[in-house]
């Protein structure tokens, strides 16, 4: 019986050992996964053997560009110089209707006692025509009337026209000094208070040049009003002319110095140079210019000084043009906002004090509104149509 079991037991573990060795035997195998086709670079759309068939990999479109979201602003090309002052004549004239109307209306008056000269003298001071050319024009209109008798309407406006353009001095060169000798550029240094619309005329006055086919460079030599340079820098961005501008609070002789030597390599026509015009002191402010003048004149002559006066500040703005002329050798004047004031005899008295033209004109808040000063054309505007 015994040795029945043992029998029993061998065979069964016989059995075990044999079943475990065809389970290691015929195991499933793990299967590989099939490689990944990588589509060839750059090859969208080719075919590709895989298994004896064809198969195409489309690749997606590039993406477009992203367009920049600031863009550089359209350089403008304005009009050219010439005719401006013709054309804003009558801008000018609406708001002369006070002298040239009231003069007109007091001449022509049946009877000219002292009373009545009293009158047309008090309205030319008012008009800041200034005490002594006053008193000039109104002896030689009282000289001219008694010659006459009997004063016909276009008699009368033909001796104001003539009186006033003898005052304004037509034969002055108002010529804008913009075209230097040699190869270097002319250079213009802007000088005047501000509030007065001086970093306002020099980039209208920048316009203007280019309108007449000059290259211009800018200087932003106002360091000390933090918003000058930076509107200097957008009237220079409107018409493609170049902007040399330094630190906030920087030496304005250096950024001059920097403008002027941009010039020279651009070979540009006029570089224009914006400077402060901070009247703290006159002692400070003639420092000032006059170094900015004298680093400037190591690389070129300046050719132009133009002071910037707002015709509406009247007495007041011709003390300080005084100031100014004392300080730097001005050579014309560019008189701003004269179409915003009845007191356009600021230009006699202006230039009778400080013996030089007025050469520019702002007749508006236009870009385009700064026109070179004509006395035939102004005089017409101040008495209106004949």
């Amino acid at each position: 019986m015994d040795g029945y079991l043992v029998i029993s037991i061998v065979v069964i573990l016989a059995a075990l050992l044999a079943a475990g060795g065809l389970f290691f035997m015929f195991r499933p195998s793990a299967k590989k996964l099939p490689p990944v086709d990588t589509p060839p670079a750059g090859g969208g759309g080719e075919e590709e053997e895989q298994g004896g068939g064809t198969a195409t990999a489309t690749l997606a479109p590039p993406a477009p560009p992203v367009e920049e979201l600031v863009k550089p602003p359209e350089v403008e090309v304005p009009p050219p110089s010439a005719g401006r002052m013709v054309r804003l004549r009558a801008r000018l004239a609406r708001s002369q209707t006070t002298l040239g109307k009231g003069l007109l209306e007091l001449l022509s008056r049946d009877r000219l006692d002292d009373e009545v000269w009293d009158e047309i003298e008090e309205t030319l001071i008012t008009a800041d025509v200034g005490v002594a050319p006053t008193r000039a024009m109104v002896e030689e209109l009282r000289t001219k009337v008694k010659v006459l008798g009997s004063r016909t309407p276009k008699e009368v406006r033909g001796l104001l026209r003539e009186q006033l353009l003898t005052q304004i001095n037509p034969g002055l060169d108002r010529t804008l000094h913009t075209s230097a000798p040699g190869e270097r550029p002319a250079v213009l240094l802007v000088v005047g208070v501000n509030g007065t619309g001086k970093t306002t005329t020099t980039g209208k006055l920048a316009r203007s040049l280019i309108g007449d086919g000059k290259s211009v460079v800018l200087g932003a030599a106002d360091t000390f009003r933090a918003a000058a340079a930076d509107q200097l820098q957008t009237w220079g961005d409107r018409v493609g002319a170049p902007v040399v501008r330094g630190p906030e609070g920087g030496d304005p002789a250096s950024v001059a110095f920097d403008a002027v030597s941009r010039g020279i390599s651009d070979k540009a026509d006029v570089v224009i140079v914006d400077t402060a015009g901070r009247l703290h002191t006159k002692t400070g402010l003639m420092d000032e210019l006059g170094k900015v003048k004298r680093v400037i004149e190591k690389r070129a002559q300046v050719d132009e000084v133009l002071l910037v006066l707002d015709a509406t500040t009247g007495q007041n703005g011709m003390r300080q043009a005084q100031v100014f002329a004392e300080v730097v050798n001005i050579t014309g004047i560019a008189l701003t906002k004269l179409d915003g004031t009845a007191k356009g005899g600021i230009v006699i008295s202006v230039q009778r004090e400080l013996g030089v033209p007025v050469k520019l004109a702002g007749l508006g808040e236009g870009p385009d509104d700064l026109a070179p000063f004509d006395p035939e054309v102004f005089v017409d505007a101040l008495l209106g149509e004949a």
